[in-house]
């Protein structure tokens, strides 16, 4: 069985970098096992398999090379860059049936926006807890390490400075076994460099050693720092991949009610078409 699959880079910076995802459009009678054995042919973090719904303009369902997720931010940007490249999309506006819900996607300006889900705040860590994962030293105690989610679980974690972010040697195995015990898809560690805001993804527990550009985890660290009273903004952009040589820019826009409650998440950036791949299962 041949089946045509797409590659995309989302959240890419001056038209480079960003992170690669695979994206299969309305192939409706694949099974989860050759989801999964496309995901792992072409390689990348996920791949977005595309189909028609009842409850939206789309159904998308995303696979790693291991397993489904409930939701990945750059491989919905990468689908809907390669939407885009195939003239299939004729207006601003779309929704999109996911695991986590509906949720809509906006696209202005060539840059394609997803909303999440409202932010949960979850467990608070020590910093003692990730010891084994990598030096603690170079952690910053001015924020809490905490657990949040605007559609997955993250570890978000504070790093002194970008020098230190970027020369960090993570134990791979140990943060496998962290993620598991807190039922999380990973961690993701940032830190501030002026009005600079510099992350690096890390997922082993789902075969993502590290990762260029994460929607999910960047949207739940911009609601994490507006919940800081002196880091409230309505719009926070991040930066990612440099230690991956592949430059990446993901935009986070927030808005909050009287009460500075926060009301929407919507998790946006450019991106590219690749490649066109014919993958025979």
């Amino acid at each position: 069985m041949e089946i045509t699959a797409y590659v995309a880079s989302a959240f890419s910076k001056d038209q480079k970098g960003g992170n690669k995802a695979g994206v299969v459009l309305f192939e409706d009678t694949l099974t989860t096992i050759q989801k999964m054995t496309i995901a792992k042919q072409l390689g990348y973090a996920e791949t977005a398999f595309i189909s028609e719904s009842v409850i939206a303009d789309y159904k998308f369902e995303y696979y790693t090379p291991k397993e489904e997720v409930d939701l990945c931010g750059h491989a919905t940007i990468g689908s809907f860059v390669i939407l885009m490249h195939l003239n299939k999309l004729s207006k601003n506006y779309y929704t999109i049936e996911t695991n986590s819900g509906v949720l809509s996607i906006t696209i202005k300006d060539d840059v394609i926006f997803m909303e999440q889900k409202k932010p949960t705040f979850y467990d608070i860590l020590s910093p003692n807890e990730l010891s084994d994962c990598f030096d603690i030293q170079v952690i910053d105690k001015e924020f809490p390490i905490q657990i949040v989610s605007t559609g997955l679980k993250d570890i978000l974690v504070p790093i002194k400075s970008e020098a230190q972010l970027q020369a960090l040697d993570p134990d791979y195995k140990k943060i496998k076994e962290i993620s598991k015990h807190y039922n999380v898809i990973g961690a993701h560690l940032y830190t501030f460099n002026d009005d600079r805001i510099i992350c690096r993804n890390f997922a082993p527990l789902y075969d993502i050693d590290e990762e260029a550009a994460t929607g999910t985890s960047n949207g739940a660290l911009a609601c994490f720092l507006y919940k800081q009273s002196n880091l409230q903004k309505e719009s926070y952009v991040f930066e990612q991949g440099y230690s991956l040589h592949s430059p990446s820019e993901i935009v986070v826009k927030l808005t909050a009610n009287s009460e500075n409650k926060i009301g929407k998440v919507y998790v946006g950036g450019k991106g590219y078409y690749c490649e066109t791949k014919c993958l025979t299962i």
